[in-house]
């Protein structure tokens, strides 16, 4: 069964936990261009890491910059930054209150399918909301996890996700909104989607959510739909 290395950095700038995510994938690339060459195979590693990132909007590689409705002097104001990165998928928001989920796996333990392994995280996620009584889904052609998503004009995205794989070992991941300050998300037409709305898991209860209790149910419900243990 594999296993995987678990870390909760907690409240982080976003860059530093790019730059680690980038740390992370180049040594698992760096041990898997030596084992091609050399007898004796080392094997990778898998790391899930959990954080909350101060407030942010990131730009997928395939995204449109006319998403984000902020001009840089309307950034400041709300105290937050634009970054473009190197995921899949458009714009975003990410900021406290939010489990931002990134799991660095060598997809080669699991099975080389992106699709599925996209569809496993939305599984997660659905299923962590049963334990809150919601029923969650999706919506054919769009990635990420929506609640009412069958329901024309009700539509609500509760996690985004949005990913990068290089030699079958990814980064970046999903955002799962718990007691996500939704407002910021009127700055952005969200994942380039118009029509929709975002919500929140404290939204959805009428209450403010215990993180570390969400936390811990997401934990269980990955490693249940991976099939891993943790370290």
């Amino acid at each position: 069964m594999p296993e995987v290395n678990f870390e909760d950095m907690g409240l982080i700038d976003y860059q530093l936990a790019w730059d680690y995510q980038e740390k992370l994938l180049h040594q698992n690339s760096e041990i898997k261009l030596t084992n091609r060459q050399s007898v004796n195979k080392t094997k990778t590693s898998n790391t899930l890491l959990f954080c909350e990132h101060p407030h942010v909007y990131t730009l997928g590689r395939s995204g449109d910059q006319k998403n984000l409705l902020l001009t840089d002097s309307d950034l400041k104001r709300v105290s937050a930054i634009f970054v473009k990165n190197n995921r899949g998928g458009d714009i975003t928001y990410h900021g406290p209150g939010q489990i931002v989920g990134y799991p660095i796996f060598d997809l080669e333990y699991f099975y080389t399918d992106l699709h599925r392994y996209l569809r496993s995280l939305e599984e997660a996620i659905i299923n962590t909301l049963k334990h809150y009584h919601l029923v969650a889904g999706r919506i054919a052609g769009l990635t990420g996890v929506w609640i009412d998503g069958e329901i024309p004009g009700r539509e609500r995205k509760i996690c985004a996700i949005g990913v990068r794989c290089s030699r079958w070992i990814t980064m970046h991941g999903f955002a799962f909104n718990i007691n996500t300050q939704l407002e910021y998300f009127n700055h952005i037409i969200p994942c380039g989607i118009h029509n929709k709305a975002v919500t929140s898991l404290q939204q959805e209860l009428q209450r403010t959510v215990n993180m570390e209790e969400v936390k811990q149910i997401l934990k269980n419900e990955l490693a249940a739909q991976f099939g891993y243990l943790y370290l």
